[in-house]
């Protein structure tokens, strides 16, 4: 005899469905919360406060130049923070990265004006020799496995000794000469370092090559196969090549987009100022790596954006620029600097815990 039996259909119409209940770890988030959980929007805050401290406290700050001011400042140090950024995404650092600008228009200068060339020439091997240093990093860090802080510090240390050293022998002199007077020097200054007028007020370049270069990096980020590679390898890079992701393409790549940015950045210090300090450059890597910290970055890697640091380097900017509007002794720039950086940090811990809290 069969022991098995058949449910038999059911007759009558269902019971409406009550109400769900809910553990609160299924319940959709509010719109609020789910902005709040973007890393871009604590630093955003954070820019926000550090704007309107300013704009009580310093007057000038109100005026079109000076923003000018502030946005050109915030720009020499975004245009470096994206690619540090997108580097940082993929896991590793760059601490050679400050002085890399400066070896990028140290050697644009010196081969134009001691060889009488155009001014383009030294432009062209100054990019080669910035890319140049990027691949070396990034090969050294995929070849050997050692950590890329170690490797950039040596660059760091080499580049240092070597801007200083090399400088001192081809011009007896820790700065480079004029080259204002070289072939094709108007021409590159109008690319790398000029201004237009928008309302009265002369707005440099550099902030429109930053912003389109944020919108690029964001482009390249959240729709490219790229974009995804450098996730992936910042998460977990062994993970991402038994996937099938193009580990050390990708990691000495982002090394050389960094070696790009110096030599950009370098450019444009050279045709401002027509020549360059030898011993400059030394400290700004923190600040690159700050202001992509601030904006989101995480230090173990996988996760940000290329929005956050454009807020991050505004902070830097209005900061380094309010203090001198404000009338404050510029001694205190690090110190308040160091103040503004935890203040974000602790300004993004809070939204990121606002966001995830149940």
């Amino acid at each position: 005899m069969s022991m098995t039996r058949h449910a038999e259909p059911a007759v009558g119409t269902p019971p409406a469905p009550g109400p769900k209940e809910s553990d609160g770890r299924t319940a959709q988030r509010s719109l609020v919360l789910r902005l709040l959980a973007r890393p871009e929007v604590g630093v955003f805050l954070g820019a926000v406060a550090v704007y309107v401290f300013f704009l009580i406290s310093a007057p000038p700050v109100r005026e079109g130049s000076a923003m000018a001011n502030i946005l050109y400042q915030s720009s020499t140090i975004g245009i470096m923070a994206l690619p540090v950024a997108l580097l940082m995404i993929g896991g590793e650092f760059d601490l050679s990265a400050g002085v890399a600008v400066i070896t990028s228009a140290l050697t644009a200068s010196m081969l134009s004006y001691q060889l009488t060339m155009n001014a383009w020439v030294g432009v062209v091997v100054a990019l080669l020799v910035s890319l140049g240093i990027g691949f070396f990093n990034g090969w050294m860090v995929v070849r050997t496995g050692l950590p890329s802080f170690l490797i950039t510090l040596g660059t760091f240390l080499i580049l240092q000794g070597v801007n200083l050293a090399v400088t001192k022998l081809v011009t007896g002199n820790v700065a480079t000469d004029d080259i204002s007077n070289m072939d094709g020097f108007d021409q590159a200054k109008k690319i790398f370092a000029s201004s237009f007028e928008v309302g009265g007020v002369q707005v440099k370049i550099t902030i429109v090559y930053w912003l389109v270069f944020a919108a690029l990096a964001t482009w390249v980020l959240l729709r490219t196969r790229y974009g995804n590679w450098i996730f992936a390898v910042g998460g977990n890079k062994e993970s991402a090549r038994a996937v099938g992701v193009p580990v050390t393409f990708t990691k000495i790549s982002l090394f050389m987009l960094v070696g790009l940015g110096a030599w950009f950045v370098g450019m444009h210090q050279l045709f401002t100022f027509n020549t360059v300090q030898s011993g400059e450059g030394v400290g700004q890597e923190l600040i690159y790596i700050s202001a992509a910290v601030i904006g989101g970055c995480l230090l173990t890697g996988g996760a940000g954006s290329a929005i956050g640091p454009v807020f991050g380097a505004f902070m830097f900017g209005m900061v380094q620029q309010g203090i001198v509007y404000a009338g404050w002794n510029p001694d205190w720039f690090k110190a308040f600097l160091g103040v503004m950086l935890l203040g974000a940090v602790l300004i993004n811990l809070w939204v990121s815990r606002t966001a995830t809290r149940r």
